[in-house]
């Protein structure tokens, strides 16, 4: 698995770009996030995932967001 940040994504389209920690950018489709229901990623939110190659490049698979840290949830 890898880890990256959500550089942006288009929930109208379906997809957009993780940015990973080493500085590359990986295509991602609403259909390789996990999870059941509405697939969205919100842009800068940490993620973990798989990169896989596709026909045109680069792809992330079994995208899952970070959850936020305990101090975080606490206070919501």
């Amino acid at each position: 698995m890898s880890d990256g940040k959500v550089k942006w994504f288009n929930p109208r389209k379906g997809y957009g770009f993780i940015a990973t920690d080493d500085g590359r950018d990986i295509f991602v489709h609403y259909s390789s996030i996990a999870g059941d229901g509405y697939k969205t990623l919100v842009e800068g939110s940490p993620v973990t995932f798989d990169i896989v190659e596709g026909d045109k490049g680069l792809r992330a698979e079994n995208v899952v967001a970070a959850s936020a840290p305990e101090e975080e949830k606490e206070e919501s």
